[in-house]
């Protein structure tokens, strides 16, 4: 490899020159799109050799088709997305897929409908009473069946006696239409991705239940994703790609200044189109949840964390396989370990983070702690995913009871 002080364009001219150098490079509207935007617009990809051209998507169901399909190249796309179109359970059929580094952790919500807080189900404990004395079913709405924000859902009603599948009705809906939804009063209720959750508030459409790292601090999120036959046929593509990426992860967090201007670049209309004073304050830390609490959120979005965020760990992709177990998105175990040393490509990872100075060795595994007291660190998946009380395991059940 190189030795980095020859300059990244050595990378250009040299073996290690991408052998595709135009990257068609999906995206949704969405606060933690912001390293991917940083990269392609802020001048992070061209010493690499590449261009980035940035695709909006209209949902994620739409980003796994082109996904798939080779119109994108690669995309900002949900840990659970990539590994349900894997395992052959994301709507397509099954193809294998990579994930290239993580890209952000922490900074999605889980938001009620301000009918609820006039009810005054403000608290987890009044929302299991309601749920449970109240005949009609409440309307929840994730952004994809397998993707993180349905797996915080479940998680969180879960923990709180709810059972996700069988106390409440679940829904499907892109990103930027969730705040339409519950003004329509569609939903009661909605886990997303910032900036939207933020944007109900401000609107006076209800407020912040639960933040996503509550249910696990500094939890996986979003990836950058792409299907094995790209990374096979495109190599130093690939990793000129996270290299560029890393670059632009490490800029966004190196002063409170730099995540202004990208909170600022990100209200832009071709990429969340929203305003900037729904972004900025969760951008930041800074949240305020609609019921008069504020507070500076020690595990707030970030990008980087010198490298911590973007390293691939096998147990973050194993966690999202031991819920679809969980929840029957998958009818028997995987195998966990095996498909994500599979997935996740730690040698692209490595070999990018190394090139442009960031820690990237130690552990393939981590340990967390999550709000229900269980400890994940990907030691015993199986075990693990028939821990839990609340469940739809299926094992037992009669075969039409599964249809």
């Amino acid at each position: 490899m190189n030795e980095p002080s020859v300059g990244p364009l050595a990378w250009v001219n040299g073996s290690d020159a991408p052998e595709k150098s135009a990257i068609n490079l999906g995206f949704m509207a969405l606060s933690d799109c912001a390293s991917v935007v940083v990269a392609a617009t802020q001048g992070f990809a061209q010493p690499y050799g590449l261009t980035l051209n940035l695709k909006r998507q209209s949902s994620w169901a739409n980003l796994r088709d082109n996904l798939v399909s080779g119109e994108l190249d690669a995309a900002h796309s949900l840990y659970g997305l990539i590994y349900a179109v894997h395992l052959g359970i994301g709507g397509v059929a099954p193809t294998d897929m990579a994930v290239l580094m993580g890209l952000n952790q922490n900074g999605q919500s889980l938001n009620l409908s301000h009918g609820l807080q006039n009810l005054g189900v403000t608290s987890p404990e009044a929302l299991d009473r309601h749920v449970h004395q109240s005949r009609a079913k409440l309307t929840f709405a994730q952004t994809f069946p397998t993707g993180t924000h349905a797996m915080w859902l479940y998680y969180w009603l879960a923990s709180q006696g709810i059972h996700p599948l069988q106390d409440v009705d679940s829904v499907v809906v892109p990103p930027p239409q969730m705040v339409a939804h519950l003004q329509a009063g569609r939903i009661d209720g909605f886990c997303v991705g910032e900036p939207w959750a933020a944007s109900a508030v401000q609107q006076d459409l209800g407020f912040t239940l639960a933040t996503s790292q509550t249910i696990w601090p500094d939890h996986p999120e979003k990836v950058l994703g792409c299907t094995r036959e790209f990374v096979e046929q495109y190599p130093n593509t690939a990793r000129a790609l996270v290299m560029a990426i890393l670059e632009a992860s490490r800029f966004i967090e190196e002063s409170p200044e730099n995540r202004r201007s990208t909170a600022q670049l990100l209200s832009a209309p071709e990429y969340l189109d929203a305003p900037l004073a729904c972004i900025e304050p969760r951008f930041l830390g800074d949240y305020a949840d609609g019921l008069g609490n504020r507070w500076q959120d020690p595990h707030a979005l970030r990008f980087h964390g010198n490298g911590e965020v973007n390293l691939p760990y096998l147990s973050d992709g194993m966690w999202f396989m031991t819920q679809f177990r969980r929840w029957g998105l998958l009818r028997e175990d995987p195998d966990y370990l095996g498909v994500a040393s599979q997935v996740q490509r730690l040698d692209v990872y490595r070999d990018a983070a190394t090139a442009v100075g960031i820690a990237a060795w130690g552990t393939d595994m981590r340990s967390s702690q999550l709000l229900d007291g269980k400890v994940w660190d990907g030691s015993d998946p199986a075990a693990y995913a028939r821990s839990f009380k609340l469940h739809a395991l299926n094992d037992d059940a009669p075969l039409l009871a599964r249809r």
